[in-house]
């Protein structure tokens, strides 16, 4: 099959008048969003979805027997299955709404966590584990997906472990497999880099990972919402990702994981909605994936995520895919001109997301970022919630743009030429010339 091609100008144009946020200046100048990886903003689609729900259909889900009850559970489920059908979950029960992809991976870390104390019984013997079983991470982890696992450890006596980066901040397959031994258990890593955009060796690291038993728990926050996600093809056992880096609203993130082992993994957070029988000795709790949405559930947010969703279907995640990459490139080779510049990542004609992550020689990272806004220009400064990867690379932060459907080759030249006069601005470039 022949390789999807960006999206043309014209193309962007109508896909930019879909976002009000975008057409407005910042500072007297117009608006350039480089910031989509922390947090994308919404198309009037998906804010007309939400309000139109709340307008007509809001009540409470799974509860009642009045119309409006009715309504919002089907809306509430339809939203389930459309997000099931995107990342290719093999039924709706796979997909769990959670309140972000943090905490979805906690769900999961806290799951084994219960099960390692007897909790579940039987079927969830198969998540016990104690001293002497391993942990797998990478060095390049973002906290959500670092900070859950460093406690199970803490918790059950497990020994945490990690897949060194190299100097740009990657690592490979075969660092993951040298890692990986007969006693993990778990393996835990990004299927995207926040920081270096770095794509993951998934394949290989499921078939290490498989291989010894272990679990397999990817976070797809960087790839969700930006390339084709399968997780039957993938192999995964489970995967997070959060709605507000995809077009949709804040307060509410998915974990999907496998049928049997949802049915299997004990509930952390417990109350209402999630049980079947509850006397004042004991309660019994509901199966997948009723049993992980205890309480009051996002039901205008799981609508507004099935519309952005939609959204992304409707453009094609694979020219999503193509626009985003071609528009790294186009960022890579701009920055790689400018003196001064070092880049974390992948090095060049090696595949990454459409997010570079930068040092600018002799100006901290946080002023890069505020010479930006004063030109209108929205990036990401800091360690990105992943401390222990910028130790490693010997830097206390880095400028981060990341780009995304509605991102222009203009908004990155734009960029680029205003990356170039920072070092110039803060007397940098004069220093250390």
């Amino acid at each position: 099959m022949a390789p999807s091609a960006p999206f043309t100008e014209d193309e962007v144009a109508r896909i930019r008048a879909d976002f009000p946020i975008l057409q407005q200046e910042v500072d007297g100048q117009p608006l350039t969003y480089l910031d989509s990886g922390a947090t994308a903003q919404r198309p009037v689609q998906v804010l007309d979805a939400e309000r139109a729900f709340l307008e007509r259909d809001n009540a409470a889900v799974h509860r009642g027997a009045h119309t409006l009850a009715a309504r919002s559970t089907d809306a509430y489920e339809d939203a389930r299955a459309t997000v099931a059908r995107f990342v290719g979950a093999a039924t709706p029960g796979e997909v769990v709404w959670t309140a972000n992809a943090t905490d979805a991976l906690n769900l999961v870390a806290y799951g084994i966590a219960n099960a390692s104390r007897g909790r579940g019984g039987q079927a969830a013997e198969r998540f016990r584990l104690g001293p002497g079983d391993e942990i797998v991470v990478t060095e390049a982890e973002h906290h959500a997906n670092l900070v859950p696992w460093q406690e199970l450890a803490a918790l059950t006596g497990a020994t945490l472990r990690w897949v060194p980066v190299a100097d740009d901040g990657t690592w490979t397959a075969a660092d993951a497999a040298a890692v990986i031994t007969d006693r993990t258990r778990v393996v835990a890593f990004a299927h995207v880099s926040n920081v270096t955009g770095m794509v993951a060796p998934v394949a290989e690291v499921v078939a290490a990972a498989h291989a010894v038993g272990a679990l397999v728990v990817l976070d797809a926050c960087q790839s969700a919402p930006h390339r084709p996600l399968d997780v039957a093809h993938l192999d995964v056992d489970f995967a997070a990702f959060s709605g507000h880096k995809m077009l949709g609203p804040n307060g509410i993130g998915v974990l999907w994981g496998r049928a049997d082992l949802l049915d299997a993994l004990p509930p952390f957070r417990t109350g209402g909605s999630m049980i079947t029988t509850v006397t004042m000795e004991a309660s019994e709790y509901m199966p997948a994936p009723e049993r992980f949405e205890a309480g009051t559930q996002p039901v205008s947010q799981a609508v507004a995520l099935a519309e952005a969703v939609r959204y992304l279907q409707r453009l094609g995640t694979d020219r999503v895919l193509a626009h985003e990459e071609h528009l790294a490139q186009r960022m890579l080779d701009g920055l790689a001109a400018v003196p001064g510049i070092g880049v974390v990542g992948p090095p060049a004609g090696v595949p990454r997301s459409g997010l570079v992550s930068f040092d600018v020689d002799g100006v901290h990272a946080h002023d890069v970022a505020q010479y930006l806004d004063a030109q209108g220009i929205a990036v990401r400064s800091g360690h990105h919630c992943a401390q222990p990867l910028h130790r490693r690379l010997g830097l206390v932060a880095t400028t981060r743009a990341s780009t995304y459907v509605y991102t222009t080759a203009a908004d990155v030249d734009r960029f680029v030429q205003a990356v170039g006069e920072v070092r110039a601005y803060f007397g940098a470039a004069e220093v250390t010339a």
